[in-house]
């Protein structure tokens, strides 16, 4: 079998087999086809795409590439929820502890932010003394335990993706729904859960721009899903504004902890819920609306929110800072920015809103870049507001003053501007099981 033979075979547009798709990931993991082969096969994957059983071939043999995660201890009480990213989602913070007081085990995996796009791993670093680099035993121990974990992805996850990732980076064949969907899936598989709720974002912040390539991408990974044998749930949901009203790493954990507090309400409390009962209808195998009266209860009663503090103080996290948000590091600076115009807020650009956050230091350009964890931004008017002239609609954080001006023009660029109000925002377009 030839690498060569291969990439001739996808590039007159025939379906690969099994075996040819496992000796290319094989062969590439272990450096024996070069880059440049493995660029032109997904070059062709690109233009002439893939079957669903290619797609689930591709994504079991990247998969198990690598180590994978045993919870066959949880049974079918491990599950996991995976986000496709977007700006201000932190919703991984909020359903976790939810999920763990209503049975179920979330043992994640999770990565850093880069670009316009915040990671849960360094949301939770902000937390003092919180540490994501856990055993493979205290791993397990503490999901058993606690009932949540969340720890920094491990480089022997999915290294296949890893390297085919960083290739699609520069050969631009990052736009493939089969070369996405194996990529996401072959990490949350390799992860181990027996459910996967899959947040598929649209919008002008997410990767995904408009309701075809989201509906795409979220059916071809449930196909996968359940062709490995797992249950999986994803459901469309709106990017095209920043969830909830806080960007940037303290500032969401804040946020986060708000919900579970019962002091914050709106669009980020109400997609937690809906992640939340999905999952806990998947764990329980009940109906969703049963699902959703226990979410709510376990954060009107409390019991999610002490939840939140038991994992973080498991993961050795100083728990106080959930009880007390003022012990966060505060930014040595902050800039109210004022809207310039009266009139509703029409269409916001979470993108640009996204960026302007990463400029204030909350986020990273490249990989390894440091990052402030008390820089970000607080939003106070979102799409459908009316402004006056005047009126704060932002508050800008940072550490650096001169990233301010910056920050705050890419944030001014975000917003458009109507005389007439919008129609109102749809938080969740549908779910595809």
């Amino acid at each position: 079998m030839r690498a060569l033979d291969i990439i001739q075979k996808k590039k007159s547009g025939e379906e690969l087999t099994r075996e040819e798709i496992k000796f290319v990931i094989d062969g590439f993991t272990a450096g024996e086809i070069p880059d440049y082969q493995m660029s032109a096969l997904a070059m062709a994957i690109c233009f002439k795409g893939m079957c669903d059983r290619e797609v689930a071939d591709l994504t079991d043999a990247m998969m198990h590439s690598g180590d994978t995660l045993d919870l066959s201890m949880f049974g079918e009480r491990s599950v996991d929820k995976h986000s496709t990213g977007g700006v201000g989602d932190k919703t991984s913070l909020v359903i976790a502890p939810i999920v763990a007081t209503l049975g179920g085990v979330v043992a994640k995996m999770s990565g850093r932010g880069l670009g316009h796009t915040g990671g849960t791993v360094d949301k939770l670093e902000s937390i003092e003394g919180f540490h994501t680099t856990i055993s493979g035993e205290d791993f397990l121990a503490q999901a058993e335990k606690v009932g949540v974990v969340i720890a920094g992805q491990s480089a022997d996850l999915a290294p296949a993706d890893k390297k085919l990732y960083a290739l699609r980076d520069v050969t631009a064949t990052i736009d493939s729904i089969p070369l996405i969907a194996s990529s996401i899936m072959s990490k949350k598989l390799a992860a181990g859960s027996h459910s996967i709720v899959l947040d598929v974002k649209v919008g002008s912040g997410a990767f995904m721009k408009d309701m075809d390539s989201a509906s795409r991408l979220a059916e071809t990974m449930v196909a996968i899903g359940k062709a490995c044998g797992r249950r999986v749930r994803a459901l469309i949901t709106n990017m095209d504004v920043p969830l909830g009203k806080a960007v940037g790493n303290s500032l969401e954990v804040i946020e986060a902890a708000g919900v579970l507090k019962g002091e914050v309400e709106g669009d980020l409390k109400d997609i937690c819920v809906a992640l939340a009962a999905n999952m806990v209808s998947m764990v329980n195998v009940i109906p969703y609306e049963e699902a959703e009266r226990l979410v709510l209860y376990s954060i009107d009663s409390g019991k999610a929110f002490e939840k939140m503090k038991e994992w973080i103080a498991a993961q050795g996290g100083n728990s106080a800072y959930l009880d007390d948000t003022s012990l966060f590091p505060k930014a040595k600076f902050v800039y109210e920015l004022k809207s310039g115009r009266e009139g509703y807020i029409a269409k916001t650009d979470a993108e640009k809103i996204g960026v302007a956050s990463s400029l204030l230091g909350a986020g990273r350009m490249k990989a390894g870049d440091p990052i402030d964890y008390s820089a970000g931004i607080e939003i106070f008017a979102k799409t459908g507001d009316y402004v006056a002239k005047g009126d704060v609609i932002a508050r800008l954080h940072t550490s650096d003053e001169s990233l301010l001006s910056g920050a705050a023009a890419k944030y001014a660029e975000a917003l458009s501007f109507s005389d007439l109000a919008p129609g109102p925002e749809v938080l969740i377009y549908k779910t595809v099981e």
